[in-house]
């Protein structure tokens, strides 16, 4: 896979790559960066490897999804490598029948409307229902080889986020049935969470044996309960999954809550390694709830990438002034979206890299 590696690096002076040392709060001689859905579809070569064939079909091929993944570190020279899968991987592994429709998003063929549902199912054994996963990363970690400076990334869709897309068989505005089973039967719901909060653990797990070196939990919808709600439906599987991951003193936590503005003190008590902050809320405001020993990840708008470049430039270096050079780590507030420029998404990457940080103004 020699071939698809072209993207030279320059070895920083300690061998520990920047994001690892970003995550564990250190100062770093420049923020490092990646971005979330970095490998995707605003690139012609994604485009080209996904021509006639379904999301899924794509996720499942092993070395077609390492291709993927490795297709903005050969582009852009990315920090970080983040595995091409999807956060749906385990209710599909549990039976559910996962597909993408184009505009639609995630679709469950057999999604969960009744408690009796819960208790059928399995909890994924990774190295035989997720197998491809695994194996994605120890393609990559070989890939990247010699490559010392560039942190190998994997993730997980967190309990709240895979419940929802399961109750409500996909994506959705209002979260309806979601929100029943919340109020009609919490105790229910609570069924279905730590069932998927082992399903995760073993998850991640599995990714840390296969080389992940830092890994992201994504609790995509968490942002739509109360304070109160989080604390019950969604803090305790939080901190269930990150005191039950293997090597925890060398492999850090990314966790990323979207609409975390009001959670922020919660997320705390998680004790993740780094909080990934949207684009709702300033770093500094972040800064002042967030425990000084936990790094920040964000956050400018993915909607900027958008923007021409004279505009684009000095929003990311206020970015990188505000998130300063220790325990932080330059990324978007939430996934690159379809038809980013691909050249705008390089000027950011090539800002961050040429950095030097300098007080906020």
């Amino acid at each position: 896979m020699s071939q698809h590696l072209q993207a030279a690096k320059n070895p920083d002076k300690n061998n520990s790559p920047l994001l690892l040392r970003a995550c564990r709060n250190e100062v770093t001689e420049r923020p490092p960066v990646w971005m979330m859905r970095q490998a995707g579809r605003y690139m012609a070569e994604y485009q080209a490897l996904r021509s006639g064939r379904t999301f899924m079909e794509l996720c499942k091929n092993i070395e077609l999804a390492t291709e993927v993944s490795l297709q903005p570190y050969q582009a852009f020279a990315m920090d970080g490598v983040i595995m091409f899968s999807d956060i749906l991987t385990i209710p599909d592994a549990m039976g559910l029948g996962l597909s993408f429709t184009e505009g639609m998003g995630p679709r469950f063929e057999t999604p969960i409307r009744h408690i009796d549902q819960v208790a059928k199912l399995p909890i994924p054994d990774p190295a035989v229902d997720i197998a491809y996963v695994p194996a994605i990363l120890k393609n990559l970690r070989q890939a990247l080889g010699s490559d010392t400076q560039t942190a190998l990334i994997g993730f997980s869709g967190a309990p709240w986020t895979l419940a929802a897309y399961m109750i409500e068989g996909g994506s959705s505005k209002h979260f309806q049935l979601l929100k029943q089973w919340l109020f009609e039967q919490p105790e229910a719901l609570e069924t279905l969470l730590a069932k998927l909060t082992l399903s995760v653990i073993a998850y991640l797990n599995a990714q840390i044996e296969a080389g992940a070196q830092v890994l992201q939990l994504f609790d995509t919808w968490a942002g739509i309960l109360s304070h109160a709600q989080y604390e019950r439906f969604v803090l305790p599987y939080h901190q269930q999954i990150i005191e039950n991951l293997i090597r925890r003193d060398e492999v850090p936590v990314i966790l990323y809550v979207n609409g975390s503005r009001g959670l922020l003190d919660l997320m705390v008590k998680a004790k993740p390694d780094v909080i990934s902050v949207d684009e709702k809320t300033a770093l500094g405001e972040a800064r002042k709830i967030v425990d000084p020993n936990i790094a920040l990840q964000g956050n400018l708008d993915p909607l900027a990438l958008y923007c021409a470049p004279e505009v684009l430039k000095p929003m990311t270096q206020r970015l990188i002034a505000e998130g300063g050079t220790q325990g932080y780590i330059f990324n978007l507030g939430h996934g690159i979206l379809p038809k980013t420029p691909v050249e705008h998404v390089r000027l950011v990457v090539d800002t961050v890299k040429s950095s030097a940080v300098l007080p906020v103004s």
